[in-house]
């Protein structure tokens, strides 16, 4: 008698930002649609995904050590089908073909939508490869299969204008554009309606969203207002803004709109003015810290964090000092700090005569670490004894007995419960112990069910 024929099964892995963890969440909802089922695990997919970054060196690395590791799974199974996607495709291109010709399908940043498309020409033709210039459809059109229920990504705009010398992302994303504004608030709504409490808009600048819309002022607090007032929605994040474009609209509607968190993510880079020049950036460290100034005076329990590069080309040990100096004056509740990466195709990786010596910026980084840290941890020590409203993730993956959950200010709480409280769930609790990285509480009170249903994440490594 006749079986049906059981449905493939695929695996999504990805490297990188939030906006390649959204791009998965499209393309496990694409082959969801062709009736592929979802495992975590690479030995029992039948297709594997590799979602890539490209921004940092390591990333290079990290992709081509997992290819050359699925080249022996695709020697044992011929007809696993691996694809490779995101940036890294999108700049690499027949390079990976070259480096891993056991890959099936390559395709780039503008290609989400053709993945299960191209998958059975694959199958068909043999190794395929597709890399679109620009978006042919806003990407947030194409069903979504998202990394966690209770909470969601929600792009506003693709693609970046600006020209830091340091970043390949205008050149894998394209040109910056706007989605439309309603449809941004449709999909809000369409996400509270399916149980999302938590939404995060998401851009390369969200701060200049809606100027290629209008001819008036750019719309971003608009949107923040309008998304912040649907119905179910209990909190609205942002990420990424530019400081050159943080408007005194953006912190007024952050701190009139009660689902707005209290968190800003204002990438610094550098606090020295001279690199900040030869980076491209559009301000200088004293005008930094005047929004930043201006932000925490309008916003009551702001937690501010930032992004840091330490050796960009032609850094003096002046232009560190001036970095710490600006660093100390910020007091930072966490940052997200790193070594200078050269990356070809961007002004920066041209400037080799000009690279610091590898141990001078490990030496810096190392320092700079220091500081940071010791601002985040006087910024949680602060918070001990107090009541925190946390949004539930699920256990602590280093202690399975114990939950971890986030603050408004975004900020990783682990507490014990006596009984189980799924993703999702609102609590009650007061902080007992502070660390640089992390706070430590106890549950006080349960105050909110999930209203979703459970589903398996889209793996991020």
């Amino acid at each position: 008698m006749a079986t049906d024929t059981p449905p493939r099964r695929f695996v999504v892995r990805t490297y990188g930002c939030q906006m390649n963890e959204h791009d998965s969440e499209r393309i496990a909802g694409l082959l969801e649609s062709e009736g592929m089922v979802a495992v975590d695990d690479v030995e029992s997919a039948d297709v594997v995904v590799l979602n890539t970054c490209c921004i940092r060196e390591n990333a290079d690395n990290k992709l081509y050590g997992n290819l050359g590791n699925l080249k022996a799974l695709k020697e044992r199974r011929p007809d696993v089908q691996i694809a490779v996607g995101g940036c890294l495709a999108q700049k690499d291109r027949e390079l990976i073909q070259q480096r891993a010709g056991h890959t099936d399908v390559v395709f780039g940043t503008h290609n989400v939508a053709s993945v299960a498309e191209l998958l059975r020409r694959a199958a068909d033709e043999g190794p395929v490869m597709e890399i679109l210039e620009e978006s042919e459809a806003f990407p947030s059109a194409l069903p979504a299969r998202r990394d966690v229920p209770y909470a969601a990504w929600l792009t506003i705009q693709i693609g970046c204008d600006n020209n830091c010398a340091f970043c390949i992302v205008p050149s894998v994303r394209g040109k910056e554009i706007s989605r439309p504004f309603d449809e941004i608030v449709a999909e809000a709504a369409a996400l509270a309606a399916a149980g999302t409490v938590e939404i995060t808009l998401l851009g390369q600048n969200v701060n200049s969203y809606g100027r290629d819309l209008t001819k008036r002022r750019p719309l971003f607090a608009d949107l923040l207002r309008a998304v912040g007032a649907v119905e179910g929605i209990r909190r609205v994040r942002y990420t990424s803004p530019h400081p050159k474009d943080l408007r005194p609209e953006t912190i007024e509607a952050m701190a009139e709109v009660p689902t707005v968190c209290e968190h800003l993510h204002l990438p610094l880079q550098a606090g020295s003015d001279r690199v900040l020049a030869a980076m491209h950036r559009g301000y200088r460290a004293e005008r930094y810290l005047e929004k930043l100034a201006a932000a925490r005076a309008a916003v009551p329990d702001l937690a501010v964090t930032t992004d840091l590069i330490v050796g960009f080309p032609g850094e003096s040990d002046d232009d560190f000092e001036r970095t710490l100096e600006v660093v100390a004056a910020a007091e930072y509740d966490s940052a997200y700090t790193f070594l200078f990466s050269p990356r070809q195709g961007t002004e920066a990786a041209e400037r080799d005569q000009d690279f610091v010596p590898a141990e001078v910026a490990a030496e810096r980084f190392a320092r700079l670490k220091v500081v940071v840290e010791r601002s985040a941890l006087r910024k949680h020590e602060a918070r001990v004894g107090r009541m925190e409203e946390v949004l539930v993730e699920g256990p602590s993956k280093r202690d399975a007995s114990v939950l971890t959950g986030r603050t408004r200010q975004n900020k990783l709480v682990h507490f014990a419960s006596d009984s189980p409280l799924g993703p999702g769930t609102f609590a009650e609790v007061r902080v007992t112990a502070a660390a640089p990285h992390h706070l430590t509480g106890e549950l006080v009170a349960v105050t909110a069910r999930p209203r979703h249903r459970t589903r398996i994440p889209v793996a991020v490594v």
